[in-house]
């Protein structure tokens, strides 16, 4: 099948996924805090053919590091996409520009974006690193658990889990010293759990969750008039949370009943729902119904200033789809910033808008 017929029948299956927002005046054309642009014109297609003169990646080596990842832990992965990670291996040996990869057999389709100029959604997630114990002890009596397996009927809510329907079950894997910590590591669904034993810290992934509907926190602070619209991220939340007894932190945790279980993992490397180690700023989170797993994507992502303001400066990133998030839908990505503190502070300000090409033969 064509690659146009292809994305054709893309387009009439995705549609229904696009979030329709209010048509953007003539006055709206200028660069906003979020990092919108409006110089492509509106697209029409979820898809749309172009060749963007936006010079070389930044982050070549990074990306090279990612493909090889790819064909060690997912060979099939590999081969499905192996015709596209040769032609930008060709790209990149011939030092062309974005405007050439038709040079290498290649195509690039620039994405709608959720106001239909272009604004793709682009958000963080990370790997966060916490101290805990084996045992409740002293400030480290928030569990982490891990999956039941003998639960005869619906998991519980997280209303439920705290008020103690996982206990007996010998289910605590960790317990920490924060609730909000907690509730953050279920958010980027996984992390490293330090029990300063003098081992390495161990890798906890995602084991599942309970099946109980996801609601965003952060919106319920922003709607309640906790904090600001323009100001919500996670250092945001982690702030309003420390000011806050600790029953009000559940009351406010409560009202998404989704929770997240975790696995004990050793040393493992981090990985994404393709079972592919993943690398800083190479590797995204998608719907795959618009962005399917192991496509490239060319990012025109904004740069943000150590207060996670818009600077104004963007860079170009090749990046691969290899994750999903269950608050990932249409067209918005979620970029793996990397592991520990400093990967956590980018992460939590992204909430801005950048431009996005599809790769494809």
């Amino acid at each position: 099948m064509g690659i146009g017929k292809t994305l054709n029948n893309i387009n009439k299956l995705a549609v229904k996924y696009i979030f329709f927002i209010v048509l953007l005046s003539a006055c709206h054309y200028q660069p906003t805090q979020q990092g919108q642009q409006y110089t492509d014109g509106k697209l029409s297609k979820l898809y749309n053919l172009t060749y963007p003169q936006l010079g070389r990646p930044v982050n070549i080596d990074s990306y090279l590091e990612q493909v090889k990842l790819i064909e060690q832990y997912s060979p099939q992965l590999f081969q499905k996409n192996k015709v596209i990670y040769d032609g930008i291996n060709q790209w990149i040996i011939r030092g062309l520009t974005t405007n050439q990869l038709n040079l290498v057999g290649l195509n690039s389709y620039q994405l709608q974006g959720q106001d239909k100029w272009g604004n793709v959604l682009l958000t963080g997630y990370y790997t966060p690193i916490m101290k805990a114990r084996r045992k409740p002890q002293a400030q480290y009596r928030y569990p982490l658990y891990a999956k039941p397996i003998n639960f005869s009927k619906q998991l519980p809510s997280r209303l439920e889990i705290y008020e103690g329907a996982l206990d007996g079950q010998k289910l605590e894997i960790a317990y920490t010293d924060s609730l909000i910590d907690n509730f953050i590591m279920e958010v980027q669904g996984s992390g490293y759990i330090d029990f300063e034993d003098g081992f390495p810290p161990i890798f906890f992934s995602y084991n599942g969750k309970n099946g109980h509907p996801y609601k965003s926190i952060g919106r319920l602070l922003i709607e309640q008039g906790e904090i600001d619209r323009h100001k919500i991220s996670i250092q945001a939340i982690k702030a309003w949370a420390e000011k806050q007894d600790e029953q009000v932190v559940k009351n406010l945790l409560i009202k998404n009943a989704s929770a997240v279980f975790f696995e004990p993992q050793g040393n493992a490397l981090v990985s994404g729902s393709t079972r592919v180690p993943l690398i800083a700023q190479a590797s995204v989170a998608s719907d795959q119904t618009i962005v399917p797993a192991g496509s490239v994507l060319l990012v025109d992502t904004p740069l943000l200033d150590d207060k996670g303001v818009y600077s104004g400066q963007r860079e170009l990133r090749l990046m691969i789809a290899l994750d999903i998030g269950g608050a990932i839908r249409r067209q918005h990505l979620d970029m793996y910033q990397g592991i520990g503190e400093q990967a956590g502070n980018l992460a939590g300000y992204y909430n801005h808008y950048g431009r996005v090409w599809l790769i494809t033969p």
